[in-house]
């Protein structure tokens, strides 16, 4: 790496995420700088700089960080730093592969990556087909860099043995939950368990459990600590993804900086609206059918769709389910010995994460 990631103060989420963001931007300096016969490499690490620097939570990193801090107050090894800038940069492919797939324009209130790279190539014949296809490629390298940010000369054998198997875990288990939505997207007769195995694979494990378990791992957690933390990580990231998919249809797009129509006119097979669709007279059921999944749907018929979930009760449920397993999560702390710090800051964590508006 050109520069070291400072360790910031013990789980100070903002300088975790200016600690990590540093470490990526040097790495893609690296890159630019190791290939100057591939002056086109730069149109590719100038979208992933966008993507950056356009915000973001850094939920991941954050959670790896808070996964060593829970079993120790060491300052974290560059193999800790590397694991979660890993993270981030797989969550960037991810997010670029799931904005093609879902046809969505925006990202955090800018343009999604295919239409940034389409609008590059605006005097290309056809410029909306090369934006997708760039992306695909731009998302790959994005991919197989989240991989090569975990091979260095700071990082032991020992610290790759026990950090590979979870990162392969979470690669497989991701890319799963992703196709278990593409295939459930749009069916109104999708089965309603799968909504939940989306949720497990594309989320809870994703976002919550595996960030977690990689810093503790790595701090050399005990198997009782590795297990009270997916006990606590896995109905997290459940009640997180059960929030996500409220602001998906009635939150602010200016807040989210994506529109609250897309999930509908994707068809996104979610809890809401599987319990909703469960509870629907046939009236309902009849709105649902001929509303949801329609790529062309409009505010109004959107609006239509709200009140059916309204009137369901699916939104009311499922934001108890978001209180039932928030405290399910904060229950699983007390089944293991931690680091003083670490609960306190995981509880924090939990109630932040599940009670957003972004």
């Amino acid at each position: 790496m050109s520069t070291s990631a400072a360790p910031p103060a013990p789980l100070n989420p903002a300088a975790i995420r200016a600690s990590v963001e540093r470490l990526l931007h040097d790495f893609l300096d690296d890159q630019e700088q190791g290939a100057p016969d591939l002056p086109e490499l730069s149109l590719f690490i100038g979208q992933l700089r966008a993507m950056l620097t356009a915000g973001g939570k850094r939920l991941r990193p954050i959670l790896c960080l808070m996964g060593w801090y829970s079993i120790t107050d060491r300052t974290p090894p560059p193999a800790v730093w590397r694991a979660a800038a890993s993270l981030e940069l797989f969550h960037t492919f991810a997010l670029i592969h799931d904005d093609i797939m879902d046809k969505s324009d925006t990202r955090r209130g800018r343009p999604t990556a295919h239409r940034a790279l389409a609008a590059q190539h605006a005097g290309h014949a056809d410029a909306d087909s090369l934006g997708v296809n760039a992306a695909i490629l731009l998302g790959n390298l994005a991919f197989g860099w989240s991989y090569e940010l975990l091979h260095a000369d700071d990082v032991t054998s020992a610290q790759h043995r026990c950090t590979w198997p979870l990162f392969n875990a979470l690669r497989t288990e991701t890319l799963i939950g992703q196709y278990l939505d593409l295939v459930a997207a749009g069916s109104p007769d999708a089965d309603p368990d799968i909504a939940w195995r989306i949720i497990r694979h594309k989320t809870a494990k994703y976002t919550t459990e595996r960030p977690l378990l990689l810093g503790a791992a790595l701090a050399g957690a005990t198997g009782q600590q590795l297990q009270a933390l997916s006990d606590y990580a896995l109905p997290l990231g459940e009640a997180f993804q059960l929030r996500d998919d409220l602001l998906g249809v009635y939150g602010d797009s200016g807040q989210t900086g994506k529109s609250t129509l897309d999930d509908l006119r994707e068809g996104k097979h979610t809890v809401l609206y599987a319990i909703a669709r469960a509870r629907a007279t046939a009236p309902q059921q009849r709105c649902l059918a001929e509303n949801f999944g329609d790529p062309r749907l409009t505010e109004a018929h959107a609006e239509q769709i709200r009140d059916v979930l309204a009137a369901t009760g699916a939104r009311t449920i499922t934001e108890q389910r978001i209180t039932d397993k928030t405290a399910q999560a904060l229950n699983a702390l007390s089944t293991a010995e931690f680091h003083p710090a670490g609960p306190a800051w995981l509880r924090h964590f939990a109630l932040a994460v599940t009670a957003r508006t972004t």
